[in-house]
Protein backbone atom coordinates (compact mmCIF):
# COMPACT_ATOMS: atom_id res chain seq x y z
CA UNK A 1 0.00 0.00 0.00
CA UNK A 2 1.36 3.46 -0.87
CA UNK A 3 2.75 5.31 2.14
CA UNK A 4 0.47 7.85 3.73
CA UNK A 5 -2.68 6.50 2.11
CA UNK A 6 -5.69 7.42 4.24
CA UNK A 7 -8.82 5.37 4.94
CA UNK A 8 -10.72 6.91 2.00
CA UNK A 9 -7.86 6.09 -0.35
CA UNK A 10 -7.65 2.50 0.89
CA UNK A 11 -11.38 2.04 0.37
CA UNK A 12 -11.16 3.45 -3.15
CA UNK A 13 -8.23 1.19 -4.08
CA UNK A 14 -9.93 -1.89 -2.67
CA UNK A 15 -13.20 -1.14 -4.47
CA UNK A 16 -11.28 -0.72 -7.73
CA UNK A 17 -9.36 -3.93 -7.11
CA UNK A 18 -12.51 -5.93 -6.41
CA UNK A 19 -14.21 -4.55 -9.53
CA UNK A 20 -11.11 -5.30 -11.61
CA UNK A 21 -10.85 -8.87 -10.36
CA UNK A 22 -14.48 -9.51 -11.27
CA UNK A 23 -14.11 -7.95 -14.73
CA UNK A 24 -10.74 -9.52 -15.50
CA UNK A 25 -12.18 -12.97 -14.75
CA UNK A 26 -15.16 -12.27 -16.99
CA UNK A 27 -13.69 -10.32 -19.91
CA UNK A 28 -9.92 -10.60 -19.61
CA UNK A 29 -7.31 -7.88 -19.18
CA UNK A 30 -7.33 -6.21 -22.60
CA UNK A 31 -11.10 -5.79 -22.89
CA UNK A 32 -11.42 -4.32 -19.40
CA UNK A 33 -10.96 -0.55 -19.41
CA UNK A 34 -10.15 1.68 -16.46
CA UNK A 35 -13.46 3.49 -17.03
CA UNK A 36 -15.36 0.21 -16.87
CA UNK A 37 -13.56 -0.75 -13.65
CA UNK A 38 -14.46 2.59 -12.07
CA UNK A 39 -18.09 2.29 -13.18
CA UNK A 40 -18.41 -1.22 -11.70
CA UNK A 41 -16.84 0.12 -8.48
CA UNK A 42 -19.56 2.78 -8.41
CA UNK A 43 -17.24 5.72 -9.04
CA UNK A 44 -16.43 8.23 -11.76
CA UNK A 45 -13.89 7.22 -14.45
CA UNK A 46 -11.37 9.77 -13.13
CA UNK A 47 -11.47 8.12 -9.70
CA UNK A 48 -9.51 5.17 -11.06
CA UNK A 49 -6.40 7.34 -11.44
CA UNK A 50 -6.71 8.55 -7.88
CA UNK A 51 -6.35 4.92 -6.82
CA UNK A 52 -3.83 3.56 -9.37
CA UNK A 53 -1.45 5.15 -11.84
CA UNK A 54 -2.78 2.92 -14.61
CA UNK A 55 -4.24 -0.52 -15.26
CA UNK A 56 -0.80 -2.11 -15.17
CA UNK A 57 -0.20 -0.89 -11.62
CA UNK A 58 -3.52 -2.42 -10.57
CA UNK A 59 -2.53 -5.70 -12.22
CA UNK A 60 0.76 -5.62 -10.31
CA UNK A 61 -1.15 -5.41 -7.02
CA UNK A 62 -3.27 -8.37 -8.07
CA UNK A 63 -0.24 -10.37 -9.23
CA UNK A 64 1.49 -9.83 -5.89
CA UNK A 65 -1.52 -11.22 -4.05
CA UNK A 66 -2.01 -14.15 -6.40
CA UNK A 67 1.64 -15.20 -6.41
CA UNK A 68 1.75 -15.18 -2.62
CA UNK A 69 -1.38 -17.35 -2.58
CA UNK A 70 0.14 -19.73 -5.15
CA UNK A 71 3.17 -20.30 -2.96
CA UNK A 72 1.01 -20.88 0.12
CA UNK A 73 -1.19 -23.36 -1.76
CA UNK A 74 1.84 -25.18 -3.13
CA UNK A 75 3.25 -25.66 0.38
CA UNK A 76 0.13 -27.61 1.36
CA UNK A 77 1.19 -30.41 -0.99
CA UNK A 78 4.66 -30.89 0.47
CA UNK A 79 5.53 -34.08 2.26
CA UNK A 80 7.48 -34.26 5.50
CA UNK A 81 10.78 -33.94 3.64
CA UNK A 82 9.72 -30.55 2.24
CA UNK A 83 11.72 -31.08 -0.93
CA UNK A 84 12.16 -27.59 -2.47
CA UNK A 85 12.07 -29.06 -5.98
CA UNK A 86 8.60 -30.43 -5.31
CA UNK A 87 7.51 -27.01 -4.06
CA UNK A 88 8.81 -25.45 -7.28
CA UNK A 89 7.12 -28.12 -9.38
CA UNK A 90 3.79 -27.79 -7.58
CA UNK A 91 3.74 -24.00 -7.76
CA UNK A 92 4.64 -24.05 -11.45
CA UNK A 93 2.10 -26.74 -12.30
CA UNK A 94 -0.55 -24.90 -10.30
CA UNK A 95 -0.13 -21.86 -12.54
CA UNK A 96 -0.56 -24.01 -15.63
CA UNK A 97 -3.73 -25.51 -14.20
CA UNK A 98 -5.07 -22.04 -13.39
CA UNK A 99 -4.58 -20.83 -16.96
CA UNK A 100 -6.70 -23.73 -18.23
CA UNK A 101 -9.71 -22.67 -16.13
CA UNK A 102 -10.86 -20.03 -18.64
CA UNK A 103 -9.57 -17.88 -21.48
CA UNK A 104 -9.83 -14.61 -19.48
CA UNK A 105 -7.66 -16.15 -16.75
CA UNK A 106 -5.17 -17.40 -19.33
CA UNK A 107 -4.92 -13.90 -20.78
CA UNK A 108 -4.49 -12.40 -17.32
CA UNK A 109 -1.53 -14.65 -16.54
CA UNK A 110 0.05 -14.20 -19.96
CA UNK A 111 -0.18 -10.43 -19.47
CA UNK A 112 1.40 -10.75 -16.04
CA UNK A 113 4.37 -12.47 -17.71
CA UNK A 114 4.50 -9.81 -20.44
CA UNK A 115 4.13 -6.32 -18.95
CA UNK A 116 7.29 -4.55 -17.67
CA UNK A 117 6.34 -3.96 -14.02
CA UNK A 118 4.68 -7.32 -13.44
CA UNK A 119 7.54 -9.13 -15.17
CA UNK A 120 10.08 -7.39 -12.98
CA UNK A 121 8.15 -8.37 -9.86
CA UNK A 122 8.03 -11.99 -11.02
CA UNK A 123 11.74 -12.01 -11.90
CA UNK A 124 12.86 -10.58 -8.58
CA UNK A 125 10.54 -12.49 -6.27
CA UNK A 126 11.11 -15.80 -8.04
CA UNK A 127 14.89 -15.36 -8.30
CA UNK A 128 15.09 -15.10 -4.51
CA UNK A 129 13.41 -18.51 -4.20
CA UNK A 130 15.52 -20.04 -6.96
CA UNK A 131 18.70 -19.35 -5.00
CA UNK A 132 17.44 -21.70 -2.28
CA UNK A 133 15.73 -24.24 -4.50
CA UNK A 134 18.56 -24.90 -6.94
CA UNK A 135 21.63 -23.99 -4.89
CA UNK A 136 22.70 -27.65 -4.57
CA UNK A 137 22.59 -28.15 -8.33
CA UNK A 138 24.29 -24.86 -9.22
CA UNK A 139 26.68 -24.22 -6.30
CA UNK A 140 28.69 -21.57 -8.15
CA UNK A 141 25.66 -19.53 -9.23
CA UNK A 142 25.07 -16.16 -7.58
CA UNK A 143 21.90 -14.11 -7.07
CA UNK A 144 22.57 -12.28 -10.34
CA UNK A 145 22.78 -15.59 -12.20
CA UNK A 146 19.44 -16.80 -10.85
CA UNK A 147 17.79 -13.49 -11.74
CA UNK A 148 19.01 -13.76 -15.33
CA UNK A 149 18.01 -17.41 -15.57
CA UNK A 150 14.56 -16.57 -14.22
CA UNK A 151 14.12 -14.29 -17.24
CA UNK A 152 14.64 -17.39 -19.37
CA UNK A 153 12.42 -19.73 -17.32
CA UNK A 154 9.68 -17.09 -17.11
CA UNK A 155 9.72 -16.92 -20.90
CA UNK A 156 9.29 -20.68 -21.01
CA UNK A 157 6.40 -20.44 -18.57
CA UNK A 158 4.69 -17.72 -20.60
CA UNK A 159 4.95 -19.82 -23.75
CA UNK A 160 3.41 -22.88 -22.14
CA UNK A 161 0.65 -20.80 -20.52
CA UNK A 162 -0.33 -19.29 -23.86
CA UNK A 163 -0.61 -22.70 -25.53
CA UNK A 164 -4.04 -24.30 -25.17
CA UNK A 165 -4.30 -27.90 -24.04
CA UNK A 166 -6.06 -30.39 -26.31
CA UNK A 167 -6.37 -34.13 -26.79
CA UNK A 168 -2.83 -34.39 -28.19
CA UNK A 169 -1.33 -31.99 -25.65
CA UNK A 170 -2.95 -32.64 -22.29
CA UNK A 171 -2.36 -30.69 -19.10
CA UNK A 172 -0.21 -33.60 -17.91
CA UNK A 173 1.90 -33.32 -21.09
CA UNK A 174 2.21 -29.58 -20.60
CA UNK A 175 3.31 -29.86 -16.97
CA UNK A 176 5.79 -32.64 -17.68
CA UNK A 177 7.41 -30.88 -20.64
CA UNK A 178 7.50 -27.52 -18.90
CA UNK A 179 9.17 -28.91 -15.78
CA UNK A 180 11.66 -30.88 -17.87
CA UNK A 181 12.68 -27.66 -19.63
CA UNK A 182 13.04 -25.68 -16.41
CA UNK A 183 14.76 -28.41 -14.42
CA UNK A 184 17.24 -28.92 -17.25
CA UNK A 185 17.92 -25.18 -17.28
CA UNK A 186 18.79 -25.38 -13.58
CA UNK A 187 20.93 -28.49 -14.06
CA UNK A 188 18.77 -30.94 -12.12
CA UNK A 189 19.72 -34.56 -12.96
CA UNK A 190 17.17 -36.43 -15.08
CA UNK A 191 16.54 -39.07 -12.40
CA UNK A 192 15.61 -36.37 -9.92
CA UNK A 193 13.49 -34.58 -12.52
CA UNK A 194 11.49 -37.73 -13.18
CA UNK A 195 10.91 -38.38 -9.47
CA UNK A 196 9.66 -34.84 -8.82
CA UNK A 197 7.44 -34.79 -11.90
CA UNK A 198 5.75 -38.03 -10.78
CA UNK A 199 4.88 -36.44 -7.44
CA UNK A 200 3.60 -33.27 -9.10
CA UNK A 201 1.39 -35.13 -11.58
CA UNK A 202 -0.12 -37.17 -8.74
CA UNK A 203 -1.32 -34.05 -6.89
CA UNK A 204 -4.90 -32.78 -7.25
CA UNK A 205 -3.96 -29.39 -8.62
CA UNK A 206 -7.19 -28.85 -10.54
CA UNK A 207 -9.10 -28.35 -7.29
CA UNK A 208 -6.29 -26.22 -5.89
CA UNK A 209 -6.37 -23.98 -8.96
CA UNK A 210 -10.08 -23.35 -8.62
CA UNK A 211 -9.68 -22.70 -4.89
CA UNK A 212 -6.96 -20.13 -5.53
CA UNK A 213 -9.19 -18.12 -7.86
CA UNK A 214 -12.02 -18.27 -5.33
CA UNK A 215 -9.62 -17.14 -2.58
CA UNK A 216 -8.47 -14.23 -4.74
CA UNK A 217 -12.05 -13.02 -5.13
CA UNK A 218 -12.68 -13.46 -1.42
CA UNK A 219 -9.57 -11.49 -0.48
CA UNK A 220 -10.57 -8.71 -2.84
CA UNK A 221 -13.96 -8.58 -1.13
CA UNK A 222 -12.41 -8.57 2.33
CA UNK A 223 -10.07 -5.77 1.35
CA UNK A 224 -13.06 -3.49 0.96
CA UNK A 225 -15.41 -4.88 3.60
CA UNK A 226 -12.88 -4.97 6.45
CA UNK A 227 -12.00 -1.30 5.98
CA UNK A 228 -15.69 -0.37 6.03
CA UNK A 229 -16.38 -2.29 9.25
CA UNK A 230 -13.22 -1.63 11.23
CA UNK A 231 -12.29 1.87 10.13
CA UNK A 232 -8.63 0.88 10.27
CA UNK A 233 -6.85 1.36 6.97
CA UNK A 234 -3.52 -0.08 8.01
CA UNK A 235 -4.90 -3.20 9.69
CA UNK A 236 -7.46 -3.81 6.99
CA UNK A 237 -4.89 -3.80 4.24
CA UNK A 238 -2.90 -6.46 6.05
CA UNK A 239 -5.99 -8.65 6.39
CA UNK A 240 -6.80 -8.21 2.72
Amino acid sequence: MPKGLQKKGVIRRNKMLLAAVQMFLEKGYDKTTTAAIAKKAGMAPSSFFAAFKDKEELLLTLVQQMFNSQFENAEEFLDEQKDPLILYGIETALQLHITELSEPIRELYVMAYSLPTTCEYIYKSTAEKLCKIFADYMPEAEAKDFYEMEIASAGITRGFMAQHCHMYFTIEDKIKRHLQCCFTLYQVPKEKQDAVIRVVLAADLQSAAQKLIEDTIQKAQQGFEVVMTTGGAKGAWKKA
